[in-house]
């Protein structure tokens, strides 16, 4: 038994170990968003003067599909983890913090969530 609180027991241990991994996280969806992006722009440029029905069916076909999906899962993860350092940064009241954190959380997970379903629906016809 010590008599140490516990700030004065983590003071001088180093960092909580979590930053390396978070910014791992953020340059590997970043690597991953460049071709996807660039795929998906050069998609977009030659689909440019298609009708609504060839657009559905090239969402439709299956290696569309799993881009798309992987480039909107890829791209509301890369947003979470950069406006989250944001947050962490230039957020000081604990309280805004975790009210923001939160918001961000949900607002991210319903974009994806959105995304999703929208491709998913389109690429099955429903």
């Amino acid at each position: 038994m010590t008599l140490r609180s516990s700030l004065g027991r983590v003071k001088g241990l180093g960092s909580a170990k979590e930053g390396v991994h978070h910014w791992r996280h953020q340059r590997l969806t970043a690597i991953a968003l460049v071709p996807l992006a660039l795929w998906f722009a050069m998609s977009l440029l030659c689909k440019v003067h298609a009708d609504h029905a060839t657009v559905v069916a090239w969402i439709a076909a299956p290696h569309v599909t799993v881009l798309l999906l992987a480039l909107s899962l890829g791209l509301f993860w890369h947003l979470k983890l950069g406006l989250q350092v944001v947050i962490e940064d230039y957020v000081h009241s604990p309280f805004h913090q975790i009210v923001a954190q939160i918001l961000l959380r949900a607002f991210a997970g319903l974009g994806a969530l959105l995304a999703v379903v929208s491709i998913l629906k389109i690429s099955l016809g429903s």
